[in-house]
């Protein structure tokens, strides 16, 4: 029989498991990567700027901790998260690191080149203002992205496709534009070039995870 000092050596070496699969940076931008949808190891590791061979080791190492679930499609594995847990978890992660480290503090400064380059407004705020029309909510993910999960009232027009569209956008209105989070870079280049280009811009640091995680509504088009 066990003893206590066994059992709980053993109730804490199973917590670490989760500790030791996110140990990694790569691992925890694909988990934010996830948490826009399933993907494919091959799109991921594209995403993530990292060899098809080292990110199925990440993907297995973090589906052995059962955060991924994967499964087979012709020649093709996708990966998802195993529940909506492993987002909050990861926006839990992220927010704690950001409040805590100085350094990742001042590396998210050193990402706003403007004073008026954050939207102001609260989640509910840009709800409301969204649904009265008063704001454009410009999701610039990748299409598959958009259909899988988006904030309401939001149009897609991925950051690659942008510059060719800008006329599909009102001149004189307010946009606000998101992409996968704090840490996504797609946001801060469409507001850069909508400014450039005369309009009012803002970005969300928010993405669908954390929008979750605040339990605001998301919708979906698959």
């Amino acid at each position: 029989m066990k003893t206590t000092r066994q059992i709980k050596d053993t109730l804490y070496e199973q917590v670490a498991r989760l500790g030791k699969a996110l140990a990694s940076p790569k691992r925890l931008e694909l988990i934010e990567i996830l948490c826009q949808g399933e993907k494919p190891v091959e799109q991921l590791a594209e995403a993530a700027s990292i060899t098809v061979k080292l990110t199925s080791a990440h993907l297995k190492a973090l589906k052995a901790a059962r955060l991924l679930e994967a499964r087979r499609e012709g020649r093709n594995i996708y990966y998802r998260l195993a529940d909506t847990q492993v987002a909050s978890l990861w926006v839990a992660l992220r927010t704690t690191a950001e409040s805590r480290l100085t350094s990742l503090q001042t590396a998210m400064r050193a990402l706003v080149t403007h004073p008026n380059e954050l939207a102001p407004m609260t989640g509910k705020e840009l709800l409301s203002q969204a649904k009265r029309g008063e704001v454009v909510v410009l999701d610039v993910r990748p299409a598959d992205e958009y259909r899988t999960a988006h904030l309401p009232h939001a149009r897609s027009i991925p950051l690659a496709e942008l510059k060719q569209r800008l006329k599909e956008l009102p001149v004189n209105s307010k946009v606000v534009a998101y992409c996968r989070g704090p840490f996504c870079l797609m946001a801060r280049e469409a507001v850069a070039l909508l400014n450039k280009k005369g309009f009012k811009a803002a970005r969300l640091e928010q993405g669908v995870a954390e929008w979750r995680t605040q339990g605001l509504p998301l919708a979906s088009d698959s």
